[in-house]
């Protein structure tokens, strides 16, 4: 049931002969709207064959959604498209009230899900950079104020303000920008010392909303190491576009598996502002550092294919398009029989008993049902199944740093306790057995 104090919103969609499902995107867009705590009162979409320079649609619809905003009530519109800040301005005077664009929906979401002080830096630095360009719009009844001429008249109030705020906000922006950089050193002294642990890294990609949290924490119910409490080291998981924004990063222990660090990261979208991705790059190195990335896809949605190909293009403007990945076709279960490879013809009941289903690169799960988790990290190390070898080592007493190294980071098979040393038959990385090839046997 709808908040009655909630800021009541008309969507409007465009399409503008690129091939995009527009309506679907408008449907996210409604999804983004409830996230912030708006009701959506009505859609209105328009198809054409170029955009309109001074209002995005045409002058005929923009008196179409004026009606419409006016019949339902809507205290704000807002644009599926990223509009200027002509068009932001010539809209909110047509239209009578406030004009959102989509960037400025998900920068509002994530100013409202920030938790830790660099998220919150992070996001205030997109936000400002967003709004510089656009302050003519925030001011245009100001911009009318004032006139004059020659050379001793003075400059309108609107003028003024635009200048005092647009000198406030580029100071405010260096402050942050300072911050931030101090803030992405510590990151990276952090990310040195777990690449200096010798274990693999994993991260969690994928479109917002595909189920990353929820594997994150099911692996952490499974595998958390042990002497600590899983329930303190979980993200928050919500049935949400992006619940959660920070990226955390936890220690997985598999039995008779390698041990690896499992990276959750923020989840993409559609149109992802520009800015956006940019003022998150010291958060997101985490994906670019990572050995093997897990991809968690929404396979119940029917518009999953285009939400790999948002992930993908994300991963490549990040620069982190070249490392390994595994498909994690999530919430399989709820997906028709006839959609999962190998399971055409089946009932739903029997589809979930034949869960899960591995290919090459990719496996068809279920993580809320904790269905296929064994598999994936089995799917895991046989694609970086390059980077171990098994070996037998002969270590003696006097380095005991050795034997306590292989019980953390490699996977121990045997262990005989002799007279001068220990013999330990292991699969461990290769670099650790180079490194500790003075006790190999």
């Amino acid at each position: 049931m709808a908040n009655e104090a909630a800021e009541k919103v008309i969507l409007v969609g465009v399409s503008v002969n690129d091939g995009e499902d527009h309506l679907a995107s408008l449907k996210e867009l409604g999804a983004l709207a409830q996230a912030c705590g708006m009701e959506v009162t009505g859609r209105i979409s328009q198809s054409l064959p170029e955009i309109n320079k001074a209002y995005y649609i045409g002058t005929g619809k923009v008196d179409e959604v004026r009606d419409m905003a006016q019949d339902c009530g809507a205290d704000i519109v807002i644009f599926d498209n990223a509009l200027s800040p002509m068009q932001l301005r010539n809209l909110q005077e047509r239209l009578g009230r406030p004009v959102l664009d989509r960037s400025t929906l998900i920068l509002d979401i994530f100013a409202r899900r920030a938790r830790t002080r660099e998220a919150k830096l992070q996001v205030e630095t997109a936000r400002l950079q967003y709004m510089l360009p656009r302050l003519a719009g925030l001011h245009a009844a100001l911009s009318r104020q004032g006139g004059g001429s020659g050379p001793l008249s003075n400059k309108g109030a609107g003028e003024t303000k635009l200048e005092l705020d647009r000198r406030v906000l580029e100071k405010r922006l260096a402050e942050l920008r300072r911050e931030l950089q101090s803030l992405k050193s510590e990151r990276e002294t952090q990310r040195k010392r777990r690449a200096g642990s010798g274990m693999p890294r994993a991260a969690l990609v994928g479109y917002t909303n595909a189920g990353k949290s929820t594997l994150m924490n099911v692996m952490l119910d499974l595998y958390g190491s042990e002497g600590t409490d899983a329930e303190q080291k979980k993200v928050m998981e919500q049935d949400m576009l992006f619940a959660t924004l920070d990226t955390t990063v936890r220690r997985i222990e598999p039995p008779d598996h390698h041990a690896f660090l499992l990276s959750d990261t923020v989840g993409f979208i559609h149109k992802l502002p520009h800015h956006l991705v940019e003022a998150f790059q010291s958060t997101l190195e985490e994906t670019k550092e990572a050995d093997i990335l897990l991809q968690v896809v929404d396979y119940s949605d029917p518009h999953y294919r285009e939400q790999i190909a948002v992930t993908n293009r994300t991963l490549k403007e990040l620069g982190a398009d070249r490392i390994p990945m595994i498909y994690v076709y999530n919430k399989t279960d709820l997906a028709a029989p006839d959609e999962v490879p190998g399971l055409a013809g089946m009932t739903p009941e029997r589809m979930k008993q034949n869960l899960p289903v591995v290919t090459e690169n990719g496996i068809y799960l279920s993580a809320k049902e904790r269905i296929g988790m064994e598999e994936l990290i089995c799917l895991m190390e046989k694609k970086l199944s390059g980077g171990y070898r098994e070996c037998t080592l002969f270590i003696p007493y006097t380095d005991g740093r050795a034997v306590s190294y292989m019980n953390e980071n490699a996977v121990v098979y045997e262990t005989e306790y002799l007279e001068e040393g220990i013999r330990m038959r292991v699969s461990c990385r290769e670099r650790d057995h180079r490194y500790y090839r003075k006790y190999v046997q």
